[in-house]
């Protein structure tokens, strides 16, 4: 009875030992460094003298933190890469200093600042055999005014760069990674943005531009000479907008003075463009007591063109 049970001991220890040889350690997933780098100069000085400044607030808006996507080059596990610095963190200094390059004046007055807001979509890297490293970086682009308008719509910048190279060398895709990077930076629309911050001479050349009462448009430095007179003199003028943009609104009317009127004044016209001023009339409205009330409207396009309105009332006696 006694070798019967040493016997099964000894199988039972044997079992033991075969199991134990068999069982692998579980792979541990290596770790890389990427460091990410602006790795060319923004066009310098291109935007100096811009009217306004600007402020810049950058969000990560990505579905997930990882920055390694996409890797066939190992069929247990996806290495683990860390990025220095943080993604969120680079984008805002690294544009900071791209757009300080180019002349723009960040953070000048925060009552009359336009703000560009970036959100990070996409800032990924991926390793597939035969293909070699590759990575996308998407960033959503608006720009808001100092009243908080949006005056640039989403528009999305896109840099994508691939390069050869080993997959188990993450220099390589360190290097593909930030040249995507500075791609989705020069896909920026900066001229628009730059559009916004400055000041036109003519309000042709800034035909979408709105007056919005900050003085920040051609439109509103634009000085019109207003002549308004009568026959007889002495005749009441009032004013009122007609529109029918609905950008503009309509006005009640607003006396002015009386003939012969002359003054020079600009357009401060709310939600006015160049664009749509060929949809907005200013009428003038000549009234004396025993005479016939006049009235006589001007489209603001051409008195814009021409930088004038005048007129005469020839009045008629009530009968």
């Amino acid at each position: 009875m006694r070798r019967i049970y040493l016997y099964c001991l000894a199988a039972v220890v044997a079992v033991v030992a075969v199991a134990c040889t068999a069982v692998k350690p579980m792979p541990v997933a290596q770790t890389h460094s990427i460091n990410l780098a602006l790795i060319k100069d923004a066009p310098a000085n291109k935007y100096v003298g811009m009217e306004y400044g600007i402020r810049l607030y950058v969000n990560d808006s990505r579905s997930t933190s990882k920055v390694l996507t996409k890797y066939d080059a190992s069929a247990i596990s996806l290495p683990q890469v860390r990025v220095s610095p943080d993604v969120n963190s680079f984008v805002s200094e690294s544009m900071r200093r791209y757009m300080r390059t180019m002349g723009f004046n960040l953070d000048a007055d925060v009552s009359t600042d336009y703000m560009l807001n970036v959100a990070i979509k996409e800032f990924n890297l991926g390793y597939l055999s035969g293909v070699g490293w590759s990575a996308t970086v998407s960033l959503d682009v608006c720009v808001y005014d100092a009243n908080r308008q949006l005056v640039y719509p989403n528009v999305v910048a896109v840099g994508r760069a691939s390069g050869a190279g080993s997959a188990y060398d993450f220099s390589y895709g360190n290097g593909v990674l930030n040249t995507a990077y500075n791609n989705a930076l020069e896909d920026i629309d900066w001229d628009r943005i730059a559009y916004f911050l400055d000041k036109k001479s003519s309000p042709s050349m800034e035909a979408n531009k709105q007056v919005s009462g900050e003085g920040n448009t051609s439109l509103e430095s634009t000085v019109i000479r207003w002549y308004l007179d009568s026959s007889p003199r002495g005749a009441d003028i009032s004013l009122r907008v007609v529109s029918s943009t609905p950008d503009v609104k309509n006005t009640n009317q607003n006396y002015v003075g009386s003939t012969p009127y002359e003054t020079t004044e600009t357009f401060d016209i709310i939600g006015l463009t160049y664009n749509n001023s060929g949809n907005v009339q200013i009428e003038v409205t000549c009234e004396k007591a025993g005479y016939i009330t006049q009235k006589k409207r001007f489209n603001l396009r051409q008195a814009i063109d021409q930088k004038e309105i005048s007129t005469k009332f020839n009045l008629i006696k009530e009968e």
